[in-house]
């Protein structure tokens, strides 16, 4: 259990953070990540435009936005 979470979570080698949410792999973005991810932290992936929090030591995701477009 990585950071006190109960949601497994991983670093790829090009520094991506994943989770395993739903059954599911999915893209907690880069530099958006929280280090180290507490209670409450939210944050937003521009590239997917997923909103997650950090709930009960659980990554949640709690919105789906447009994503952010990057020029």
């Amino acid at each position: 259990m990585a950071f006190n979470l109960k949601t497994k979570l991983w670093q790829t080698g090009a520094l991506d953070w994943w989770a395993m949410i739903n059954n599911e792999d999915i893209y907690l973005g880069n530099r958006e990540f929280p280090l180290p991810p507490e209670e409450g932290d939210e944050w937003l992936v521009r590239s997917t435009g997923d909103r997650f929090k950090v709930i009960d030591g659980e990554i949640r995701l709690i919105a789906q936005e447009e994503p952010v477009q990057q020029w």
